[in-house]
């Protein structure tokens, strides 16, 4: 097995960490790499995650990323579901069209939503992701026409919106994290915008500060996002996706 790291490899690995210290929780990735960030972090630090197959069934086994699982559970029909989300014992991580400084989150449409230019997949279950579980993004292409100075639409809610409604309606709002092929970024800021914590080994802070359209909060030491250990690479490239689906979701 080459020990050479790819630029998806350590992608994933930052999405496992996302789920780090979460306990009995559903984790809901949205995309390739998430799915296999959060089946890593069953298979290591986070044993207590519950996984689901993507449809309707919560899985007690870790297949790989394609294939079916063998072993089965529960049932988590799409009433359920709502109200575990409703509880609030859920980590998803979405996918962002659109995401702004402050995290608002836009899926829905790009231009005036009156008369979009591009109609996109729509609000979906964004908000109540955003207001009751924690929530963190996948964004595969880290770009200034993601990470925009204002989103055409609110889909999921960032953190000056949620500071602006009632705290009764916004009190287990946490965006997270928010995960991209050039780095990891947080809103451990005071004003709650977001903040550079590391960059995948090669690449830059001005890369990531060029492909983003926003000034970006960045600390004065910019550390490299953790590489995946050799037991992790074994589990990425052995197990949990061994026909290498990750390489489409993120450009070596």
């Amino acid at each position: 097995m080459s020990e050479r790291v790819t630029r998806a490899e350590c992608c994933v690995v930052a999405c496992a960490e996302a789920w780090r210290g979460d306990g009995e929780i559903l984790a809901s990735p949205m995309g390739i790499v998430p799915t296999i960030g959060a089946r890593l972090a069953k298979l290591t630090f986070s044993p207590d995650l519950l996984l689901t197959d993507g449809e309707a069934l919560l899985i007690g086994d870790v297949p790989a990323v394609g294939s079916g699982s063998q072993v089965t559970e529960g049932w988590l029909p799409y009433r359920r579901h709502l109200a575990m989300v409703a509880g609030g014992r859920r980590h998803v991580m979405m996918g962002a069209s659109q995401l702004d400084r402050y995290g608002n989150q836009n899926i829905s449409c790009v231009g005036d939503w009156a008369k979009p230019r591009r109609q996109l997949l729509g609000v979906r279950g964004a908000p109540i992701n955003t207001l009751n579980n924690p929530t963190s993004y996948w964004v595969p292409r880290h770009s200034p026409r993601v990470f925009v100075e204002r989103v055409d639409m609110v889909s999921g809610v960032g953190y000056d919106r949620a500071a602006a409604a009632e705290p009764v309606t916004t009190r287990f709002h946490e965006i997270r994290r928010v995960l991209t092929d050039l780095a990891v970024l947080d809103f451990a800021t005071p004003d709650r915008s977001l903040r550079l914590c590391s960059v995948h080994p090669g690449v830059t802070v001005h890369q990531v500060r060029e492909a983003t359209g926003f000034p970006l909060t960045v600390p004065d030491e910019v550390p490299y996002t953790r590489m995946p250990s050799a037991e992790e690479l074994r589990l990425i490239r052995e197990v949990l996706d061994p026909k290498e689906l990750r390489d489409r979701e993120v450009r070596a």
